[in-house]
């Protein structure tokens, strides 16, 4: 998968789109991500011992492919691409302005 918790994402499609978040979690075998304050659905919980009752907020996971990466330095929506140096290190880059992104070794 080739966003990571941490990257600022902007949603392509659905009830949030044109908006920006963080990526907080990510789910690698499903192809899904949560991001923070985005897709948001009320939860009515009903009371016991331990938590009081109420109507909760709670973030939906978002699949990849609705998502798009905003690189930190030309701050555009970019796709992921890949580079290896010369110590053999594997690095994500921006495909626009080819800045690298987030170091993320590949093993």
């Amino acid at each position: 998968m080739k966003i990571i918790k941490g990257d600022k994402v902007k949603i392509l499609s659905g009830k949030d789109r044109g908006r920006e978040g963080t990526v907080t979690r990510c789910f690698p075998k499903k192809q899904t991500i949560i991001v923070g304050g985005v897709n948001l659905f009320k939860k009515h919980l009903k009371s016991t011992r331990d938590r009081k009752g109420g109507i909760i907020e709670k973030e939906r996971p978002l699949s990849v492919a609705k998502v798009a990466l905003i690189c930190p330095s030309c701050h555009k929506t970019t796709r992921v691409g890949y580079q290896i140096d010369q110590a053999k290190d594997k690095y994500r880059i921006c495909k626009k302005c080819r800045s690298p992104l987030a170091v993320k070794k590949q093993s």
